[in-house]
C-alpha cells in the first residue's frame, strides 16, 4: 500500500474502525497493537498518522519535530533513529510506504 502523508492522517486513532499507523523513514508500521501507546491520550498519540522520523531520532514529542525531513541530523540522532526503526520492525508489520 502506497498513500500520501496527508492520506496517512486518517490511521491517526482517532476512528476506532480503522488500524493506527506510524512511519518511520517512510515505512507504514501498524501499531494498533500498541494503542494504549499510540492511540487517543496514549504517550504517543502525537507520532499516529503521521512520519514520526524526526522526532524518534531527536528523542522528541514537540509538534514542529514530527517529520519526515532527517535534514540536519547528527550521526547519533541517526543512530537513536535506526534503533527505533529496529524495534518497530520487531514489534509491528510493516503495511506500506508513504509517497
Amino acid at each position: 500500500m502506497e498513500v500520501t502523508a496527508e492520506q496517512l492522517k486518517q490511521f491517526d486513532g482517532s476512528d476506532p474502525s480503522k488500524p493506527i499507523y506510524v512511519a518511520v523513514k517512510g515505512r507504514i508500521f501498524d501499531v494498533t497493537t500498541g494503542k494504549s501507546f499510540y492511540g487517543p491520550g496514549g504517550s504517543y498519540c502525537m507520532f499516529a498518522g503521521k512520519d514520526a522520523s524526526r522526532a524518534l531520532a531527536k528523542m522528541s514529542k514537540n509538534e514542529e519535530d514530527i517529520s519526515p525531513s532527517l535534514d540536519g541530523l547528527s550521526e547519533k540522532e541517526m543512530g537513536v533513529l535506526n534503533d527505533w526503526e529496529n524495534k518497530f520492525q520487531a514489534k509491528y508489520p510493516v503495511v506500506g510506504r508513504v509517497i
